[in-house]
Parts: structure tokens; sequence; C-alpha cells
């Protein structure tokens, strides 16, 4: 006898929209098993019967690009994703994560996540339960821990390195014998149901003890073996960081990407295609560009979200990409107080902020939200160039020299990226790029994008009218599933996983920014992002949230691509 549960649960009146693209239409859904058993009007109605007149029913949305390797030790909900209607999520990417990690090296990849994704040591130190060492035990753990979503995984090229290769994954590239090794542990990865694997060429990416993120030392010879593996295997994707000046692709990071389509003949996706404040129209022309790789399979993932992010001076991340700035990172505060004020740091990061990065010198986009010393109190609610006018100075001055004097204790609000809303408008159709880009359970003290499905419906569809409410729930279902090979996923068909996201079309939302929550373990405080308007989120037929409320099931499984 099935277990209340999983008795049919009928989802009756609502407006559904089945990830398709086609338009909405009046139907009823019937869910029987963990899958969707029957579509139309006029299903007969089993005991159990949730109401959705006036309502949306759509597919759990998937989210492709977040990093909750991690979290999903100590918070099975994975929260905020599900409270914005997600019911998947694929982890692992940009070649940074957990496993596969011997106890020696344990060290290194935490302060690999505590450096690239700007996680706190404490925090993972406290809360990870290390309780794998191989990429198929990592995936096994999370299947024994359970999950209120479905979890997916990327197999990150740094653990992989730093597992065959110890220490000197951060030094060298990798010799025959070495990526023979990794091309053993991806097959075992892909057989126990990886997605595929991640890397990344981006500068910023910076691992432990400050050096490059080790797989920025892999070789084309190396990245064209495990490449290789998935075309063998005739599985997998590929994910990888790129455009280090966010929306312009260059010559090499285009000639890689043909590569890596060459040797894998498989997806791949890359990011991250943002806006350039400066230059917003560079994505478009980056776009252009890449035509021909796109009608191959490398897909770029955008966002329609303002990367808007809440800066610290001590975890100086818009000088990430700075050459200069390698001293600050895992320095003593007393430290970068000394380099902030000395001269020569100054000219250097002013010379290097001459050309494009994660920060250029918008100071204008650079907003004072918080100062702890009284006197200064007049700067917040300004920008950075407001100071810098007022006293006569540039803007880094103006900014090291206010960050000094309130001893790094100063916070920022930063518009990163996606500032020009015409460009991003354009974006939401586009067939040739796919939306994503959350990074939930990353930069929890800094940004939380986790709501971007939430921000798409209310900003994007009901207010600015920029994408129809059809095109908007099939670019965060149907295209995700595809792209990964989730062929049991994102539409509402009969056969399909019963993963359903209800929503009022009315008043679904999100913020722009988040909220303080303290719920980390040790009691550190994230960033989170509450919605509006999703009525009940469905994981495997199972009611997850109810208005918001958790109902206790944790029906979340590892998402395995079809064969």
């Amino acid at each position: 006898m099935a277990t209340p549960d999983l008795d049919p649960l009928l989802i009756r009146g609502g407006r559904l929209i089945d990830g398709t693209g086609r338009p909405a239409r009046d139907a009823d859904l019937l869910l029987r098993d963990g899958r969707i058993a029957e579509v139309g009007p006029g299903i007969e109605a089993p005991p159990r019967v949730l109401e959705a007149a006036g309502k949306v029913v759509a597919p759990g949305f998937i989210d492709p690009h977040t990093h909750y390797d991690a979290q999903i030790c100590w918070d099975p909900l994975l929260t905020s994703s599900p409270w914005h209607g997600v019911t998947s999520v694929v982890m692992g990417n940009c070649g940074v994560g957990l496993a596969p990690c011997r106890p020696e090296l344990r060290e290194i990849a935490t302060m690999d996540l505590v450096n690239v994704e700007a996680m706190s040591p404490e925090v993972l130190n406290a809360g990870l339960s290390w309780d794998w060492e191989t990429f198929p035990e990592y995936i096994e753990a999370a299947r024994r821990r359970g999950s209120a979503i479905n979890t997916g995984f990327l197999l990150p090229l740094a653990p992989l390195r730093h597992y065959v290769m110890g220490e000197a994954s951060m030094q060298r590239a990798a010799n025959g014998a070495e990526i023979a090794g990794m091309q053993r542990h991806l097959r075992e990865a892909l057989e126990a149901g990886a997605l595929g694997f991640s890397t990344t060429v981006l500068p910023q990416h910076i691992g432990y003890a400050g050096r490059p993120l080790a797989c920025r030392n892999a070789s084309r010879e190396e990245l064209g073996g495990l490449a290789r593996v998935l075309r063998e295997m005739d599985r997998g994707v590929i994910e990888i960081a790129l455009t280090r000046a966010f929306g312009r692709l260059t010559d090499d990071e285009y000639e890689l990407l043909e590569y890596l389509l060459d040797e894998s003949g498989r997806p791949i996706t890359w990011t991250f295609m943002l806006a350039p404040n400066q230059d917003p129209q560079a994505l478009l022309r980056s776009l252009e560009k890449a035509e021909p790789l796109i009608a191959r399979g490398a897909i770029p993932q955008v966002s329609c979200r303002p990367f808007v992010t809440l800066l610290e001076p001590d975890r100086p991340a818009i000088f990430v990409d700075r050459e200069a700035a390698k001293p600050l990172f895992n320095a003593t505060r007393e430290r970068q107080m000394e380099l902030f004020a000395d001269p020569a740091f100054r000219r250097a990061i002013r010379e290097e902020m001459q050309q494009p990065g994660v920060f250029s010198g918008n100071w204008e986009l650079m907003e004072v939200v918080e100062l702890s010393h009284p006197e200064l109190q007049h700067h917040v609610g300004g920008t950075v160039a407001d100071i810098a006018e007022r006293e006569g100075k540039d803007g880094l001055d103006a900014y090291l020299d206010l960050i000094i004097e309130d001893q790094l204790q100063s916070r920022f609000l930063f518009t990163v990226a996606n500032a020009h809303e015409p460009t991003v408008a354009q974006l939401l159709g586009d067939e040739r790029v796919i939306l994503g880009l959350s990074d939930g359970g990353a930069h929890v003290d800094q940004l939380c994008d986790a709501g971007y499905p939430t921000y798409l419906l209310g900003h994007w569809v009901r207010e600015r009218g920029a994408v129809s409410l059809e095109r908007a729930v099939e670019r965060m279902t149907a295209e995700p599933a595809r792209l990964f090979g989730l062929g049991d996923r994102g539409m509402l068909e009969v056969g399909k996983r019963a993963d359903v996201t209800i929503f009022d079309p009315d008043t679904v939302s999100s913020a722009r920014l988040g909220e303080w929550a303290w719920d980390l373990p040790t009691g550190a405080r994230r960033l989170v992002v509450p919605a509006t308007g999703i009525d009940a989120t469905l994981v495997a037929g199972q009611l997850l949230f109810d208005r918001g409320e958790h109902t206790g099931a944790l029906p979340g499984s590892v998402l395995e691509a079809s064969p």
C-alpha cells in the first residue's frame, strides 16, 4: 500500500505552462508514484487534491550553476533555491569543489572554496562532514543524507588534480601518467552519475595560499584527455568559466572552446556572460563571434539579474583579478591595511585598472551602505564617486582612504555588471544563451542570486513585458534539462518526473537584494532572498513547500543523465 506522501495527487484548476513554450492552457495534472500520470481537463479526482485556481502550474525550475557542494552537508533544503520554485540544481561548477579529496588534502580543498567562492573557513571546518574520499563516495554520501530538491554533480577539475597530483597540482601541468589517472577517475565519476566535469581559466579564480586554482595549470593535452573520456562514454557536459572581462570573449577563449568541442563531441556551457557596465554591447558582439561554436553546442550562461554584490574591504573581491592585489588574499587585516596605505600598491592597482576586469574604476556604481565610525556617517547612502568629487581625489584614493579610516569595517554595494537593462532584456529571448549563474551557496556574505526565477517572472515578465510567461518558464525548465541530458524532467508531460512549481503570476517576485540569516554552522550570517508568490513546490510528486512553509519532506534525489 502506498504511503500517504506517494498517494495520487490531483493539481486542479490551474493554468498549465508545460515548459515546451506552447501557449498556456487550463488543465489538471495527476501525479502518481513520483511521475506525471495524466494531463488534461476533467480528470477524476483522487482523495488528495491541491487546488490551483488562478495560479500557474509549471515544471520545477532547474538551476544549472550553483555551488552547494559544501552546503549539502548542513542544509538539506538547499535554501534559498526551493523557496523560488527550484526543484533541481547542478553543483561542482567553475572547477572548484570538495571531491575527490584525500584526508591530508582537506585544508587545500577547503581554502580553494574560501578563495574562489568567498566561503568562511570557520563555517566550512565546522560544517563539512567529510564522509567521502572519491567522487562516487561523495555522490553516495549525498544520497544517504537526503535533500529537499534534486542534486546534480559535475566533477570539478581542481580537486581531481589535487587527488591525482598532490601539491604539484598547484605548480604545473599533468604528465602522461597523471592524465591517465584523471581519466580513470572521471570515468568512475560518470558511471556513478556525474553529469560531466568543470574547469576555469579565469585569473580571479585563486585557490589555496593565494595560488592560481589548480585547474588553471591544466594543459591542452590534459583538458583534451578528459574531453575524450566524454566522447568515449558518449555522456556528460563540460562547464568552463571563461570571459575574464565578463561579456568579452577573447580569441584564446574561443580557440579553447573550439578545441574542447572537437575533442569531446559533447555539449559545453560557459560562463560568465554578463553585460559589462562600461560597454554592455560587448556581450552581444561576443555572442555574434561565438555563433559557430554555439551552433555546435557551446552554450553561454547569462543572468537576468543585475550583478550586485555586498563588498567588505578585508575580502577585496574587486581586485581579485589584479596581479598587484595577490598579497591581500589570506593576509591579516593589519597587513591589508599596510598594503592599502602603500603608495606603490596604489600605483600598481591604478595602472592595472586601466585594463578590463572585474572592476575597472566604476566608482559611481559603488554605494556606501555601512560605516562603523560615527564621524563618517555622512558618507552613507552616497557613492565613492561622490566622496572623490567632494574631497578632490580620484576614486581609488577616496575608497582606500575611507576604508583605512574606518578600520576595514565598511560595507559597500557594487553593481559589478548587468546594470544596463536594455541589453539584459535582449538576452531573455535570445536562443543562443541559457539562463543561470545563480552561484547559489557561494559568496553568501556578498550576494544571493538564487532567486533569479522569481525575479525573472516578476520583474521581466510581469513588470517589463520583456519576455512571455511561456518563454520564461521554458528557459528555466526544458532548456537546462536538455543541456544536461535530463530527459525525464523540465516538462509537464505524461511519464515525466513530477517536479512542479505553482505560482501566482500577479504577485511572484523576489527582492533585488537579500536579507541576513544567522543560520550557518558556528552561527555565522549569510544573505538569503525570500520569495513572494510561490504557492507550492513539489518534488517527485511530494509537496515540499506549501506557501513558503517546509512540509518536512526530503524527496530530492541525485540527478542522472538519460542514456
